[in-house]
This record gives C-alpha cells, structure tokens and sequence, in this order.
C-alpha cells in the first residue's frame, strides 16, 4: 500500500471525506486508491480482488458521489450474491452517506426471504440506492415495482460467487434493461470464463484493476478464530484478556473510535489498557509505545495505520477486534507476536458477517483458524492457578535457606501446622478474589404475571432484543427482574458499579465506599444487588452526581471503578 495517499488525496466530497473521518478510516486501501478516482471520472471498471481488501467502499464512495438528492428516484442498483452481503454493504453505505442531502443517503436492502410488500412500501416512497440479490432485483423489475429509468449507476459485487450460485443469467437481464448512459463497476475474486464474458458485454472501456496477492504461511504463531455475535464482542475480548498467558497484548479494531471506547471500557475493568490511534499526535504514540515497552502498560488496543512501526518483542498476543479490510493486512498484524524467538498466538474474533473473509484470509495464509470458545469462568480461574503453580514451582530454584529458618521457627515456637503455614503464604501470595470458582447465586423464584410483561417476554430470549420496554420496579403488578433489582422508593436512582463477585465485593463493601468517597452515612444506600462482576446500587437521586463523582476512579476490592447510571447500561 502506497503509505502517502490518504482519502483526501482522491477528490471526494466533503460529506463523504467527513463521514470517512468519523469512522476512523485513516488510509485507503490499494482497490479504494487505485478504483476511486477512475470511478468518479464515469469510467466503467473491472476490479479483480478479494473479499477483505476493502471493495465496498471502493464502488459505495463513487456511487454516493453521483446521487441527485432532489430526485427521489432509483439512480444506484448494487447486485450481491447473498443476503448478508446486501444488508452489510447497504449498512455501510448508508454509513458513508450519512451527511449528504439533508437527510443522509436513502438506501433499500432487497432480498428473498423477506416479505416482498415491504420493500415494495419502502421503494413506492423513494430510495436513491437499491442493494439487492439479483433474483429479488429482477423480481421487482418485472412486477413493474422498480425502474431503472433512473439508475445511472451499476455495481456487481463478488461476481464469482453470483455465478457459483447460478445468478449470473439474473444479473445479465438486469444489465440488457439498463440505460443505455450508466456506469458499471464489476468486482470479483477470480474471473471464470462466464464473468469475464459478462465484463466484455456490458462493460464499456472499461479501467482493469487486478490486486495481486500471494499466498503466504505464519507457521510460528498459532492462530485461532471465536465466533461471536455483535453484542458479545467487549465481553468475549475482556475474558480472552483475563484467560491468556501475555506479558503484553495488541488488539486491533477498525477505526479510531472503536480503539478510544475499548480502551476507556478496559481501563474501567482495571486494565492496564492504552489506545493508539492515526488520531493522536506522534509525542502521544510515541509515550504509549515507551510505556508498553517499559511494561508499564500491558494492552495497545491499535488502528492499523498507527501500529506501523511498533516493533515490541515481549507481545505475545495479537486480538483481532475487528477484522482488517484489507486481507494483507492480517499477516502484518499478527505478525507483531512471536518476536525473538518466542512464541506467538492470535486470536480473531469473527461475527457472523465475516465468514467470507475468514475464508478468504485462510486462503491466503494457507492455514485453518483453530476454532476457539469464549473462556468460560472455570477457564479463567483454571488458566490463573496453573501461572500461579507455575510461579510457585520456578521458586524452589532460589535459595529457600532463611525462609525455611522462619517456617520452622514458626511451627516451633507458635506451633503453627506446616500446611497452615503454606495455606497462609500461598493466599497471601495469591491476592484477594477467590481461588475457586463459586456457584452462582440462585435467582429468587419468579411469580406470573398477572397480565402479559412485554419486557419480561423479552428478557426470557437468549438474546435481548434492542429497545425493549425496561423492567418495571418492584412493588408494582409483577415479579421484579433479579438480574436488574430497582428500588422500592421512586426517589432512588439505580447505579452500576463495575465490581461483582468474581472481585469477592459484599454489599458492606460498597456501603462503605459510598459513605466513605462521598462522606455520605451508609443508611441513605438502598438496596444493593451483587451480581458476577457488577453490583446495583440504589441511591437518592439527590445525591447520585455527587456519588458518581465521588467513586469514580477509586477502588473498590482491589478494581478502579468508574460507576454509571442504570438506565445508560
């Protein structure tokens, strides 16, 4: 990647440049530099690349460009192979559009599987951007619910795959209906005899991009991969932070943002957590970097573009957060493990909507990622008695001569049992959470509603779903929910307090922080609910700021706290 180029360098607009910037996008990719400025030209174009180097945006950005937003009409059709590639692309594009017009851009997902009148309501009402699979496209073509006497734009994405699914005979039909004045942009991985004659027919001089890669091995360093979903990344990272065996870490996520948030949530778990970004300046980067270096800090979470550079040979860990873009990239970023010799491991943590790049990185490393679970608590507390023992162990190899003296003066004089001595040194050699793991708490029994709880029905899901209806506060019709206790007295307000039982925290110990921090008396503290790793506390609401104020950043059982208001969780 040619370093000296950024987006500002490729004569976008304003909107798109600032939406850019606001995503954290430091640098363009080689499809984006080398596809952009030939696409905002009007030029057709056949891109060979690919998945992972960056091609949404590579068409997306040039698309948004040409939109008319006084005209209401379809005037862009992206055809993808998969449902989950439409909504994925039409998410960032409406991302990357989210500044022009007045309203941002108007993109519509079209897919099968999903009822055809709503997105027949949703195209009725004016879209300037369709994303869609070609058998669903075609489908709206036809019942005369989509035109394209509008559309000036054409993208077609992953080719190959449309064609290995049997699309391409769609996409064809699709491209005879078009304007005779449009703009083509083909992307593709490989281009099988079908593609390239597609490419012949309906692209007209046409700029040819073909991103070479080779395949390349990373044998020293093992590589696995946890599949998560969206909402379980943050917690899926911090229990692979508490599992492994580092002396320091690397996580890389995609923008500047991403890398700011995870830090500030590490930080108020009581990592020793830095973030370091295209956004800081060089003294900045360069005292993270010192810092880690120094060990004074254990974990960089890192843009790619601002780990350039960072050369730390005691990283023994790399975290994937967010896949790279570009699939090169994966190989420079683990490759920051496994320095001098030592040995290295990596661990990606893929959603879903990631499967094809996971392949196609497997691809291009010419290995499999071993398929790893989210460390469990047995596993975290399993992982630390074994570095315990192991550090135990490395100690019989010193000299033990004086220490021996005072055990055995110990035993004698105080008549203290040699198992009861090693008990007491080995727990205070060990900290104060507990050294096994504890069962957790039974959650009080649950009465029937006496009429149908929207929020309690949601909360029997596996999965909570977004923008459901919070649970009422006890006293009212209805069994509270254990998991989120409110106060009898609306004059409380709820907070959280990131400690639990996996730090040993009682309910005394929070009463006594509140009272002590904010020279408060314990009795204004109102029910408290000591969850695994937070704690609810209800609180006047007269006092909440000055509480909040008052804890946050000190300790609570040994864990820097930074407290929020329930309601914000």
């Amino acid at each position: 990647m040619n370093t000296d180029v950024h987006f500002r360098d490729l004569s976008l607009p304003a909107p798109l440049l600032k939406a850019v910037e606001e995503l954290g996008y430091e640098q363009p990719t080689p499809i984006q530099a080398d596809a952009i400025p030939p696409l905002l030209a009007g030029r057709d174009l056949l891109g060979q690349a690919q998945t992972g180097t960056g091609k949404t945006a590579a068409f997306a950005l040039p698309l948004l460009a040409r939109i008319d937003f006084d005209d209401r009409a379809v005037q862009a059709i992206v055809l993808t192979p998969t449902r989950e590639l439409a909504l994925q692309v039409a998410e960032a594009t409406r991302s990357y559009g989210k500044h022009l017009g007045k309203r941002g851009v108007s993109v519509l997902p079209v897919y099968g599987g999903q009822p055809i009148h709503i997105q027949r309501s949703a195209l009725a009402r004016g879209v300037n951007v369709v994303i869609g699979t070609p058998g669903r496209v075609r489908d709206h073509l036809q019942r005369g619910t989509l035109s394209l006497a509008g559309v000036r734009f054409f993208g077609l994405d992953e080719a190959d795959e449309m064609l290995k699914m049997g699309f391409i005979e769609d996409v064809e039909w699709i491209l005879e209906q078009a304007p005779a004045e449009r703009q083509i942009a083909l992307f593709s991985a490989t281009l099988p005899a079908l593609v390239r004659r597609v490419a012949d027919r309906h692209l007209h001089d046409a700029v040819d991009l073909k991103m070479t890669t080779h395949t390349v091995t990373v044998p020293s360093i093992e590589q696995f991969v946890i599949r998560v979903a969206r909402h379980e990344k943050d917690d899926a990272l911090e229990r692979v932070l508490e599992a492994e065996d580092y002396e320091a870490v690397l996580v890389f996520a995609g923008t500047q943002r991403a890398t700011a948030e995870l830090a500030e949530r590490l930080q108020a778990r009581g990592h020793a957590a830095e973030c370091i970004h295209g956004g800081m300046n060089q003294s900045q980067r360069e005292t993270v970097v010192k810092r880690l270096k120094a060990r004074l800090t254990r974990i960089v979470i890192a843009t790619d573009v601002a780990a350039r550079g960072l050369d730390v040979d005691h990283i023994g860990l790399v975290v994937n957060y967010d896949l790279p873009r570009d699939i090169e990239v994966y190989v420079h970023r683990i490759g920051r493990t496994g320095r001098a010799g030592r040995a290295g491991r990596a661990i990606t943590l893929a959603q879903p909507r990631d499967r094809g790049l996971l392949r196609s990185i497997e691809r291009f490393i010419d290995k499999s990622m071993a398929p790893m679970r989210i460390p469990g608590r047995h596993d975290i507390v399993d992982r630390r008695r074994e570095r315990f023992q192991d550090k135990l162990r490395s100690l019989f190899e010193g000299d033990l001569g004086e220490f021996r003296e005072l055990a055995s003066t110990m035993q004698t004089e105080e008549g203290i049992e040699p198992l009861d001595l090693a008990a007491a040194a080995l727990r205070n050699a060990w900290g104060d959470s507990p050294l096994s793991v504890e069962p957790e708490p039974e959650p009080p029994p649950r009465r029937e509603p006496k009429y149908k709880d929207r929020a309690r029905d949601d909360r029997r899901s596996e999965r909570p779903q977004r923008g459901a209806p919070r649970a009422r506060r006890e006293g009212s019709s209805g069994a509270a929910d254990p998991a989120r206790p409110r106060p009898d007295d609306g004059e409380f307000v709820e907070i959280v307090i990131p400690v639990g039982n996996w730090n040993d925290v009682k309910p005394g110990d929070i009463v006594g922080a509140i009272a002590g921090e904010a020279k408060l008396p314990g009795s204004v503290v109102g029910k408290i609910k000591v969850l695994e790793r937070v704690t609810f506390a209800a609180v006047p609401s007269e006092h909440v700021a000055r509480i909040m104020k008052a804890l946050k950043g000190k300790k609570i059982s040994g864990r820097v706290v930074y407290p929020r208001l329930a309601h914000d969780s």
